[in-house]
């Protein structure tokens, strides 16, 4: 974003609008309409109508009522179905990675952990850019990984499962220990893919993704958190 004579303008819409979700400005439940939006980030309503199409092919937000959208809310079966497809996916695209690896890639993913742990050392409670610059390590690690499998297929398919919004917000409650716990579990899995063991690294990346699950349950059964559904 950037200020000209007193006015707001925005870059990239849907980097915008997506960003806001991820980080709760916009919570979930929130109604969006291309007037509201251009109005707010001062642009057309062209390219709203472009990041509209764009965050609901996401997955971001949804249809309401036959005008404007709103905001998806994740609701506990929702949690449950993202994260046990996920665990399905990227166990398998770990195994495969590990297989079909490079050293090159090895020493890739390896980089992406050494800067997400170089992220969790900045980590501040509760602090919106550390939790980001943590979240975006963490996913380019992943990635990392799943580039490696040399399958373009399942790339498509995992990026359509994980949902931005709920990395961040588990990120966002995670403690210290937690943070630690994830990337010693990084640590196992590196170490799975550079042995080339496709077992090891299946079952690692099996339990890191149902961890993430079941810490992400607890958070939404607790009454100080209301950042996964909106208040009706």
């Amino acid at each position: 974003m950037s200020e000209s004579k007193g006015m707001v303008i925005i870059i990239n819409p849907y980097m915008y609008i997506k960003d806001a979700i991820i980080i709760g400005e916009l919570e979930p439940g929130k109604r969006l309409t291309e007037e509201f939006l251009a109005s707010i980030l001062n642009v057309s309503r062209t390219p709203i109508r472009e990041a509209i199409k764009q965050l609901e092919s996401d997955g971001l937000i949804t249809p309401y009522k036959r005008r404007g959208y709103i905001v998806r809310e994740f609701l506990v079966e929702d949690i449950k179905q993202i994260y046990n497809l996920r665990a399905l996916l990227e166990s398998y695209g770990t195994s495969e990675a590990s297989l079909n690896r490079s050293e090159e890639e090895v020493e890739a993913i390896r980089t992406k952990n050494s800067t997400y742990e170089k992220a969790i050392a900045q980590w501040k409670r509760s602090d919106i850019t550390t939790i980001q610059t943590i979240q975006k390590a963490n996913q380019e690690f992943h990635d990392e990984i799943f580039k490696a499998t040399k399958n373009t297929h399942l790339q498509s398919l995992i990026s359509k499962v994980v949902v931005l919004p709920l990395v961040f917000r588990s990120f966002y409650w995670y403690n210290e220990h937690q943070l630690i716990r994830s990337l010693e579990v990084h640590k196992t899995i590196l170490k799975a893919i550079e042995n080339q063991e496709p077992d090891r690294a299946k079952i690692a990346m099996q339990e890191h993704i149902y961890q993430g699950r079941d810490d992400v349950l607890i958070q939404m059964n607790n009454p100080q958190i209301q950042l996964w559904k909106g208040e009706s």
